[in-house]
């Protein structure tokens, strides 16, 4: 199992950089290796990526969601056993902390490799940096989910 964590202060207001972090389609635009992700209803996304050559797809399930505090998710299905929760933590009227931790099963030589090499950590950061770009240049966030979902119940692959 890999896990990697990654924060990063943003200067927009923590509603922006929650509502801005549940347009998961325009995920593209500031992850690399993300190829699209579709909304298919409020609590699934269906995941196309390529990272280092090697293409995926899955589903994945919001498995918690609390307005400027948190979103996890786990897969549920594809080859890719992952989950993930973002944190939101407000430092002043105009600046949020945005947490990012991953939780994920490496398969194949490359991503084994990439994993031990901690191009994964690297790959978090360097998303996490182009994700404060993206919100402060455009300042107001692409649109915005404000549903609620309860904690997952115990025994779930999560983080």
């Amino acid at each position: 199992m890999t896990d990697v964590t990654e924060s990063v202060d943003v200067n927009v207001p923590v509603n922006t950089a929650y509502n801005q972090w549940t347009q998961f389609e325009s995920f593209p635009q500031f992850m690399d290796g993300v190829e699209s992700v579709r909304q298919l209803d409020d609590r699934h996304t269906h995941w196309v990526t390529e990272v280092a050559g090697v293409r995926r797809e899955f589903d994945a399930e919001i498995t918690e969601q609390h307005p400027d505090e948190r979103i996890a998710w786990k897969s549920v299905s594809g080859d890719t056993k992952h989950a993930g929760v973002v944190t939101f933590h407000r430092l002043n009227d105009s600046q949020t902390k945005v947490t990012v931790q991953l939780s994920w099963e490496p398969e194949g030589v490359k991503e084994k490799v990439g994993s031990a090499l901690h191009v994964d950590n690297r790959q978090v950061k360097a998303d996490t940096a182009r994700f404060k770009r993206f919100i402060e240049q455009r300042g107001t966030e692409t649109g915005a989910y404000r549903g609620e979902h309860p904690a997952p119940r115990p025994g779930g692959f999560g983080v």
